[in-house]
């Protein structure tokens, strides 16, 4: 469709159902006298070919409620996603040639082809693109003849001649960004400007960097946010704001982090009593330094949270506050929220209280060591090392023992899920890629901030004030249904215990009952897959998975926002700002932060696990041909996906498979091949590494007899 037709539909279809003479449609379009005799023919064509009609000289779009507004989501080589932002969003499929050039971002006119069926998406076609957006996108430096071109990663599978190269030199192989300097009618027939060069596109942290800038995921903070935190690049709180906290500094409180945390955000006090035990979670005072209305609130306020990949961090924080004035260091003083709480005998909240406080932690505590310490096995550099702190740890795993049981008691699912430990040398390339170790220390400090974190909720839930609440509701009732159709599949008789409204107590049995079965590792992701998506709300809706009503996050202000905005608020309320006050200050900000914590968070989770898959290509590269075993993690009609041990993750593509005409079956089953064979998620296989492509994060592998 050409420019002129693609301008009247625009104009006809924000006109509505009061359309357009032809004389304010050429007026509205700029036309001049000479050229209405254009504006005439143009639209009696597109009247014969049943885009427009005309009624008494009035023009209108035919079927115009077919047509509607969106924004690009996501284009690749043959097709793309626009979503149309009604009022419940809905996400349209498009082909690759009928997307009219249009780039992610753009903001659309479209119109609906086809409904959704099955477990598709309804179909559409984008008429004309009304808001070009200015978003980078990244590709490789190929050569074409003589001539540089960018090989665009996703857009479309041809080189785009280059118009603008920039300052730095460019050679073949390169990792780009580029934006569009001027557009085609196809993907292909747009001219780009190279605004980033990472290096070799066979390196994953060049991959990386490519991804955050793309992805406008910034990873450089702006000069007025570095001017703010400047100021803040100080050793120790301010003395008068000291003196007007709870005094903690000679309570034995300890932080326990990975070895290589710099952003220590909590801390942990603990006593034995005659009624259980008090139980301290100090969290650091972010919200005392990051004030609302500054340049530094703004920029936590866009990242949302922070993003750790491989060795690397994007902080939602400049380092002189998350691993200097706001960060837990020990044997400093620090300004912390602290959630106060007595706890019974039998793990039940008697009490709890927030104060503003200042503390002291008296060692910087590692995981790896206090497991040793609960073990047996530390060495005396170890004890010597936690001397000061070491008799509350025995009284800490007897506290989270008795959590952990009631939090199964409730019937809180026990998904077990494999991180992933990517190892990179001194120049950011990928050694190693293991499972991240969790031990007994991490599941105690889980178990405590899950107590802080409920209490948060349970205070702003009794006194009703504006909050931002961590949320998991219940699965559709179709995911639930699906979920018993794909054990049986895999030979797991649900029986009655999974139905439409199956409950987490129903999940955590069908976990509890396969516990030893060899397909264990496939049903925890089964079922994870089959649960909602946690979220933020200013709504108390309940936490499905821990099966808790009152549920938010306050333990991390230095990577979340949600925890930021959620500390702002009970600050006020520590200080007695009335409830009705309170309502009015935060009920539109607790909405906004919900919203932006919901939002950055999944665009956060998104580049971890992109990132990760380019690391992880990276380390293949180097073990070619090599055999591993693994298990059977997925199936698709494009080939069979296989999970290592190390927690890699590539396909055997069908081009290696049996000859056949593959079909998937109830998500978990591939068959079809001629010669008979069946692949199952959850078998265990052999195989060997057969291709890698670091740029994209491809891994191929190859069935081993």
């Amino acid at each position: 469709m050409n420019k002129l037709k693609i301008s009247i539909l625009s104009k006809l279809y924000r006109a509505g159902e009061d359309g357009m003479s032809e004389k304010e449609l050429g007026k509205a379009l700029e036309f001049t006298k000479k050229n209405m005799k254009k504006l005439s023919d143009t639209l009696n064509s597109m009247k014969k070919f049943g885009d427009v009609t005309n009624k008494k000289g009035v023009w209108r779009v035919k079927d115009s409620g077919l047509y509607f507004e969106a924004t690009v989501m996501n284009v690749s080589v043959k097709s793309g996603f626009i979503q149309h932002n009604g009022e419940l969003p809905t996400e349209f499929f498009v082909r690759g040639r009928d997307l009219g050039g249009a780039i992610p971002g753009d903001t659309v006119l479209a119109k609906k082809t086809a409904d959704a069926y099955e477990d598709r998406s309804p179909e559409a076609v984008v008429m004309a693109v009304i808001k070009e957006s200015d978003m980078l996108l990244s590709g490789v430096i190929v050569a074409e003849g003589n001539r540089l071109m960018v090989l665009p990663d996703k857009l479309c599978g041809e080189p785009l001649v280059i118009s603008k190269a920039g300052a730095v030199p460019l050679h073949v192989g390169d990792k780009v960004a580029f934006s569009i300097k001027k557009r085609g009618e196809r993907h292909f027939d747009h001219t780009v400007a190279v605004e980033g060069v990472f290096g070799s596109s066979e390196n994953a942290r060049a991959g990386a960097e490519a991804y955050m800038l793309v992805n406008n995921l910034h990873t450089v903070f702006p000069d007025e946010v570095l001017a703010e935190a400047s100021k803040l690049n100080i050793d120790e709180p301010d003395p008068d704001e000291v003196t007007r906290r709870l005094d903690l500094r000679g309570e034995p409180i300890f932080t326990m982090d990975g070895a290589d945390t710099k952003d220590i955000d909590d801390a942990i006090s603990i006593a034995k009593t005659e009624n259980g035990y008090k139980l301290g979670v100090h969290i650091a005072d972010v919200s005392h330094y990051v004030k609302k209305g500054t340049a530094l609130d703004d920029e936590a306020f866009f990242r949302g949270t922070s993003i750790y990949y491989a060795d690397m961090v994007v902080p939602m924080l400049p380092k002189e506050l998350s691993n200097g004035i706001c960060s837990l260091n020990p044997n400093v003083d620090r300004l912390a929220f602290s959630c106060l709480m007595d706890v019974s005998p039998q793990g039940k909240l008697l009490s709890y209280r927030f104060e503003k406080s200042v503390i002291r932690s008296r060692v910087k505590g590692v995981y790896s060591e206090v497991n040793k310490i609960l073990d047996g096995t530390a060495s005396d550099e170890i004890k010597e090392k936690y001397s000061r702190v070491i008799d509350r740890i025995p009284i800490m795993r007897e506290l989270a023992e008795i959590l952990e049981k009631n939090r199964i008691n409730r019937g809180a699912p026990e998904i077990d899920t494999v991180e992933t430990k990517i190892v990179t040398d001194d120049e950011g390339r990928c050694i190693d890629v293991k499972p991240r170790e969790r031990g007994v220390a991490e599941r105690i400090i889980e178990e405590f901030m899950l107590m802080a974190n409920n209490a948060a909720a349970s205070l702003a839930m009794k006194e009703k004030f504006p909050f931002v609440y961590r949320i998991h509701e219940a699965p559709a009732a179709e995911k639930l249904l699906a979920l018993g159709d794909t054990l049986t599949a895999l030979g797991i008789n649900p029986g009655d215990t999974i139905s439409e409204r199956s409950t987490a107590a129903d999940l955590a049995k069908i976990l509890r009952d396969n516990k030893d079965s060899d397909k264990y590792i496939v049903i925890n992701r089964i079922v994870l897959r089959t649960m909602m998506k946690a979220k933020y709300s200013d709504e108390p809706l309940g936490h499905y998975g821990l099966v808790m009503p009152e549920y938010a996050h306050f333990t991390s202000p230095i990577r979340r926002y949600a925890d930021l905005a959620i500390h702002r608020i009970l600050t006020d309320y520590v200080y007695a700002l009335n409830i009705e006050k309170l309502t009015k200050k935060y009920q539109k900000f607790a909405a906004e932060a919900s919203m932006r914590a919901s939002t950055t968070e999944l665009s956060a989770v998104k580049a971890e696990r992109e990132c990760e898959t380019l690391y992880m290509a990276e380390y293949m590269k180097n073990h070619l041909d090599e055999e591993y075993e693994g298990f059977i993690s997925g199936v698709s009609p494009s080939g069979v996906f296989v999970a290592l041990d190390n927690t890699v993750e590539g396909m055997v593509p069908v081009s290696k498979l049996p000859a056949g005409d593959y079909e998937v079956q109830h998500g978990v089953i591939l068959t079809g091949a001629a010669n008979g064979k069946i692949f199952t998620v959850g078998d265990k296989v052999k195989i060997k590494c057969t291709s890698v492509n670091v740029n994209g994060g491809f891994i191929d592998f190859e069935f081993v007899e």
